[in-house]
């Protein structure tokens, strides 16, 4: 029997055999041709994956600026493997093999791939023989060995240096190659060029290698496409036509007019462009942390904290912690800086020269550790235990109003919840599967499940996402708030006390709550924590003695506000927390 490999809707498709590649090589050639006689460029996508599969459908919407006609041909190529084998026939019937909040993702493949047929996809590498370029969106993982420890980890290069021997292997001399993927720096130079080298010499051609390098800034949501079409792009070159080239390239593909290009002289400052620019976000976010736990034990609301800094414009773009970071890259990206310095590059003092960008991704990576322990003691202030308790997650996503869950702070909270012993509920209106639960051997490959690193996690596989707030709501003891999604943002105390059946635990982990909101949960039973919330003990003694400051008019003023909102929002609220789950809106 056939192996098969089964897309995320439980769609099975049979792996091609071997008397399949001929005739698939057959239908390459032939359109390959009919689009070079259209005077069309024909370009190989390795990777159709989270950023290949729309970097791909965008090249293939690109029409010539003088005549308005299509000018590129793609050909999206993914290894024919029982993880991902699934994305060709799907992206063939025009369907998008990513999950995407953004309108314009799905339209843009079905019309480049029915209408203008100017998108396909395919398992034969062979196709690289017809690229006059190829773009590289295969992954460059980073394999942390242990949790909170990032230095003993390593970047995962097989992947990627099969890919580009396979693609020297194939592609004519004139081919420009393009590394899109996020790689340590140097890759391109030193590991990449030998790579191609070698593969050229092997074949007799004497000609260097074209090639170049310009990193994506793809963000999951509804500007999804224009984070890769109209954004800035950075890019460099081996050499003075490789340079050349991919200018040229990215200038037709993308909206430079108004995002211009910015060219670096070699590829290894445009990888540490990408690194950098991660790494300082990242280390921004953990730098927080510190004194989140400073604000928690002292008194302090970080959230206001935050709030007024903010107003001074050079310091507007702070944002609050949350459970960790998330995403593909912030986690990881660090690390491979790290690594490179130590591995590609030969130096032997990384850990006396790596200290920020290490130390901010250990912290990154365990924040979400305390946000069990906040749930622990708040349900202890109840006079109950972790143990046993029915703990209900808000927001599985790594980030608000997006349905991406890789690498999520959450995954982290929930991990660590269900090692304590508490049964955990799910609830997220932007995720349906949260794979790392469901496929957690498997995804985002194998080895790679975070549950290596707790115990007791074994029926996790079993998790299943709550499409129903008030489901999962019902009887539980404690409430994380994890993530910012707005339907959680409109949540009311008396409504949430409503549908768990009495008084909860609620941890609040983004500062969703305001004052009062914290104020009502006191008043009606419930026990309140929140990262870097340190007030709320305040709060809590003003409700539980009856006494406290009285409030300004300014505030009373603001909390009527608020309320008024709330009411006219109140059908729409109604359904986030019914029978009617909320739309899957994208925000940034």
């Amino acid at each position: 029997m056939a192996e098969k490999s089964v897309s995320p809707a439980g769609e099975a498709f049979p792996l091609p055999d071997r008397q399949e590649y001929a005739a698939e090589m057959k239908r390459l050639q032939g359109l390959a041709t009919a689009a070079r006689a259209e005077g069309k460029e024909v370009v190989v996508v390795m990777g159709v994956g989270f950023v290949g599969a729309v970097m791909a459908a965008i090249v293939a919407d690109t029409v010539d600026k003088k005549t308005g006609k299509p000018s590129k041909f793609v050909i999206g190529c993914q290894r024919p493997s029982p993880r991902s084998y699934w994305k060709i026939p799907l992206l063939n019937r025009g369907e998008s093999p990513v999950k995407a909040e953004d309108p314009e993702v799905d339209p843009m493949i079905r019309r480049c791939v029915i209408d203008k047929k100017t998108l396909t996809a395919t398992f034969n590498s062979d196709c690289l023989t017809l690229a006059d370029c190829v773009v590289v969106d295969v992954q460059c993982d980073y394999s942390k060995h242990d949790l909170g420890q990032m230095r003993t980890g390593e970047v995962e290069m097989a992947a990627l240096e099969a890919t580009i021997k396979t693609i020297g292997e194939k592609i004519p001399p004139t081919c420009l190659t393009l590394i899109e993927t996020t790689v340590a720096p140097g890759t391109t130079e030193f590991v990449a060029m030998p790579i191609l080298l070698k593969a050229f010499g092997a074949r007799g051609i004497d000609s260097e290698p074209i090639l170049a390098h310009s990193y994506e800034r793809v963000m999951p949501g509804k500007e999804y496409v224009a984070s890769i079409r109209d954004f800035w792009r950075v890019c460099s070159g081996c050499t003075d036509d490789a340079r050349e080239r991919v200018v040229k390239f990215l200038n037709e593909v993308l909206n430079t007019a108004k995002f211009p290009l910015t060219v670096m002289d070699r590829p290894i400052e445009s990888e540490t462009a990408k690194i950098v620019e991660n790494s300082y976000r990242a280390t921004i976010l953990a730098f927080l942390n510190e004194w989140s736990l400073f604000s928690e034990r002292n008194g302090v609301d970080l959230v206001k904290v935050i709030k007024a800094i903010k107003v001074r414009p050079t310091h507007s773009n702070m944002i609050f912690p949350g459970p960790g970071i998330g995403g593909y890259c912030l986690p990881k990206d660090g690390g491979l800086g790290y690594w490179a310095y130590k591995h590609i590059l030969g130096f032997d003092d990384g850990d006396q020269v790596f200290k920020m960008s290490t130390t901010a991704i250990d912290i990154n990576d365990t924040r979400g550790l305390h946000v069990a322990t906040l749930t622990r003691d708040a349900l202890r202030n109840m006079g109950r235990y972790i143990a046993g308790a029915e703990v209900a997650l808000l927001g599985a996503s790594y980030r608000q109003d997006v349905g991406d869950t890789r690498y999520s702070g959450s995954e982290v909270v929930l991990r660590r919840l269900t090692e304590m012993g508490a049964d955990v509920r799910v609830h997220d209106p932007y995720v349906e599967h949260w794979w790392e639960f469901e496929a957690q051997g498997d995804y985002p490959a194998p080895g790679h499940s975070l549950s290596r690193f707790f115990r007791n996690q074994d029926g996790l596989t079993e998790l299943r996402v709550q499409t129903d707030l008030g489901t999962a709501l019902k009887g539980v003891e404690a409430v994380v708030l994890a993530v910012p999604h707005e339907p959680y943002l409109e949540l009311e105390p008396e409504a949430v006390v409503k549908m768990t059946g009495g008084p909860v635990a609620i941890i609040d982990c983004f500062g969703i709550l305001d004052d009062a909101q914290i104020r009502r949960y006191f008043e009606l039973g419930c026990e309140v924590k929140g990262l870097g919330r340190g007030h709320i003990q305040r709060l809590k003694e003003e409700v539980r003695t009856g006494g406290g400051r009285q409030r300004s008019a300014n505030e009373e003023d603001a909390e009527g506000g608020r309320r008024r909102q709330n009411s006219l929002r109140a059908p729409r609220a109604i359904g986030a927390l019914g029978a009617e789950r909320p739309s899957a809106r994208g925000r940034n």
